[in-house]
């Protein structure tokens, strides 16, 4: 399953942002660079699920979304992205993009963000659990797509069209 900028965008509705804040996708304020979008790109692989296939578009919507603004979260992303981008360098000797999902994801357990409680004004490896790892996880299971993989086909902030509203709640035995 691919996800695209409207899944994004669906994400972002479903935290109260405003469509209209995030559609101009590429135009980051100088804020974001196309390596930055790119790391989270990479790090969204190694943390969907292998039937999701994350794109820039979404990646980039999400992101510019969400972090738009707000400067001191953006800044917080950015040197979270800093942590893993270094942490590939000393572990591995080589760039994070040049690295396969499997040595990526032992990167992002080597910043130990998969362990920390998240906070964004932490250690170095609680910011990379709030600002990169929840936060991509976040925009995945907030989409209808996303949620679906959960079992939540019709997450919160999204209406879910007619037959949301129509049939009753799922059971054990549809």
């Amino acid at each position: 399953m691919e996800l695209t900028r409207r899944d994004a965008l669906l994400a972002l509705a479903g935290t109260g942002i405003v469509a209209s804040t995030a559609l101009t996708t590429g135009e980051t304020d100088g804020a974001l660079t196309d390596a930055d979008i790119e790391s989270l790109l990479d790090l969204a692989e190694v943390l969907y699920p292998s039937a999701v296939e994350p794109t820039a578009e979404f990646v980039e919507t999400y992101v510019v979304g969400r972090y738009r603004s707000n400067d001191e979260r953006l800044a917080g992303l950015k040197s979270a992205l800093q942590v893993v981008r270094r942490t590939s360098v000393r572990e591995t000797g080589r760039s994070l993009g040049a690295l396969d999902i499997e040595t990526r994801d032992k990167v992002l357990r080597a910043t130990g963000g998969d362990r920390a409680y998240p906070d964004p004004e932490g250690t170095t490896a609680q910011k990379v659990r709030y600002h990169i790892i929840n936060d991509l996880l976040y925009a995945l299971y907030t989409t209808p797509k996303g949620g679906e993989l959960v079992g939540n086909p019709n997450p919160t902030g999204y209406p879910g069209g007619v037959e949301a509203y129509q049939q009753g709640p799922r059971t054990d035995t549809d």
